[in-house]
């Protein structure tokens, strides 16, 4: 049985797969359990617990669903479902309330790995740079569209605890496509730095 450190190791992006869900399952359980916390009221827990997880279903059911036979793309799987978790973390560790522009920070962040994530799923696609870096970048406005209007039905559904401002809308959609484009030039010249554009 080969040891602990030398899978760590032999297979970073897979350990580091496990640990983003890890973290992600012990948050949600976090907020389920202790609801009374001030930094758990407000913020639509149960419905976080029920739609956050589907991010860490896309990439197995898309390779399923596919056929593949390499890889398995435990990277992409990470970067996908990271945003999730840096938000329950921002909530868990009561950042949101206590750093200032920490959802500034963030929702550029998150759309970094978001976008970066798409662009390395698509580099067998053999596109060219201009094409990853596009294709990334309008992924990353068209989520943070859907993201924003998700938050916009949730407090008005009676949630109290997300604070929505039309500037803060607008900061939302203006770092989020930054961090995409950001995330997208990343993957795309990371993965494939000898490729022509």
């Amino acid at each position: 049985m080969p040891h602990p450190l030398h899978t760590i190791a032999n297979n970073p992006a897979r350990t580091f797969n496990y640990a983003v869900i890890i973290a992600l399952v012990a948050m949600l359980l976090a907020g389920l359990l202790f609801p009374d916390m001030a930094r758990f009221q407000g913020k639509a827990w149960p419905a976080r617990a029920v739609s956050y997880p589907i991010a860490a279903l896309i990439v197995p059911i898309w390779w399923w669903r596919s056929n593949r036979t390499d890889n398995y793309p435990h990277l992409v799987a990470a970067l996908l479902v990271l945003p999730f978790v840096s938000d329950l973390a921002g909530n868990v560790a009561n950042l949101f309330d206590t750093v200032q522009n920490f959802d500034d920070i963030l929702h550029f962040m998150n759309w970094t790995f978001l976008t970066a994530a798409l662009v390395i799923a698509l580099s067998s696609l053999r596109l060219a740079r201009w094409n990853r870096i596009l294709l990334g970048t309008g992924f990353g406005a068209i989520a943070i569209i859907i993201w924003e209007i998700i938050e916009y039905l949730i407090a008005e559904s009676g949630t109290s605890g997300l604070n929505l401002t039309y500037k803060d809308t607008i900061s939302d959609l203006g770092l989020s496509t930054l961090g995409g484009l950001v995330g997208a030039t990343i993957a795309t010249y990371l993965k494939d730095p000898k490729r022509t554009p």
